[in-house]
């Protein structure tokens, strides 16, 4: 299907959910005592993470930034074509969680639905999906669903893990408007890159069917090379950035606003340093969110407009990088304020 150049898909609506539940930088000092809460906050810029509850999984999460989305008034049930959830700890191996968000949401039967295996560029990877749905006319709007539960795979003496990950998710709506005669996209361009051969550096081993878990006392954990991880980011995010500015035939100086992965606040600040971005050109909010994995630039997208520092038409670069090894880049704007 070619794509249909009268129209062009945009972000009009973001909303997100965490849980209540929290472990703060305090209450990880009592577990490690050669960490005081200061010291935490240094290596990681994070002050407090969500925690699901128990019996709280990626899809009630993704359920509840939704009807939060339809509570703003942004789009009804009805009204969605097409569901895709970006998520790494679904609730089954089958059937395809976005299958149950579907039934869960009251969407209808006619609208399409898939799940995305990947990580901290997982939004990247489905705003790709998205925009190519709406601007070939297969879908008016895209309920494009980040969540996971990374808290669950973490071992709670794995200090490296445990004082970054956290739990939450968000909604964020791509929909088609009119083409108002702008050569400039409100998505895209993008830029993406793999590299399997670093898959190890972070890893969940056992749960899968290469190495089953030998008993329901065994859970699956996550493996995290911090060091291995870091020199990637270093390495990859800033090229991409590059690539991503030549593609659009645009300086650095013209992006309003950079939206990178809240890994960390170390890892942060040196790719803007990396970058000679300017502070007040690169947004941070690890401190009260943690780590969400793909939920941390939606998230990151909806404060930063609620605070007032992404304005309509506003060029706006984002970066997602991490677990695989994969990455994407890409520029947003807005053609009004996200609702």
């Amino acid at each position: 299907m070619s794509a249909d150049r009268s129209i062009h898909a945009c972000i009009s609506a973001i909303e997100y959910f965490l849980p209540e539940s929290e472990l703060t930088s305090a209450d990880l000092a009592k577990d490690f005592v050669q960490w005081s809460p200061e010291k935490i906050f240094a290596k990681t810029g994070i002050t407090r993470r969500h925690i699901a509850d128990p019996s709280q999984t990626a899809v009630d999460m993704a359920v509840r930034a939704a009807e939060k989305l339809f509570a703003r008034g942004a789009v009804t049930p009805d009204q969605v074509d097409f569901i895709i959830l970006c998520t790494q700890t679904p609730d089954f191996f089958l059937p395809t969680s976005a299958c149950i968000v579907q039934d869960r949401l009251g969407v209808p039967v006619t609208a399409g639905g898939f799940d995305i295996n990947q990580g901290c560029a997982g939004f990247i990877y489905g705003l790709a999906a998205a925009k190519g749905l709406v601007e070939s006319g297969t879908a008016a709007r895209v309920l494009l669903l980040t969540a996971d539960t990374y808290t669950r795979l973490v071992r709670k003496t794995d200090w490296n893990v445990r004082s970054l990950f956290s739990d939450g998710a968000a909604a964020t709506l791509v929909s088609a408007i009119p083409a108002d005669g702008e050569a400039k996209s409100f998505i895209g361009p993008f830029c993406f890159g793999t590299d399997g051969s670093g898959a190890e550096r972070l890893i969940v081993r056992t749960g899968g069917f290469r190495n089953p878990a030998a008993s329901a006392m065994e859970p699956p954990y996550v493996e995290m090379n911090g060091p291995a991880i870091f020199a990637f980011g270093l390495e990859r995010v800033p090229r991409a950035v590059s690539e991503l500015l030549e593609k659009e035939g645009i300086p650095l100086s013209a992006v309003d606003l950079f939206v990178f992965h809240q890994a960390s606040s170390v890892m942060l600040e040196s790719l803007r340093m990396s970058l000679s971005i300017p502070p007040e050109r690169f947004f941070v909010n690890i401190a009260e969110h943690g780590n969400t994995v793909s939920s941390t630039i939606p998230i990151a997208l909806r404060d930063a407009h609620a605070q007032g520092l992404i304005r309509p038409r506003d060029t706006v670069l984002l970066s997602g990088y991490g677990v695989g090894l994969s990455w994407g880049a890409t520029l947003v704007r807005f053609p009004g304020a996200i609702s």
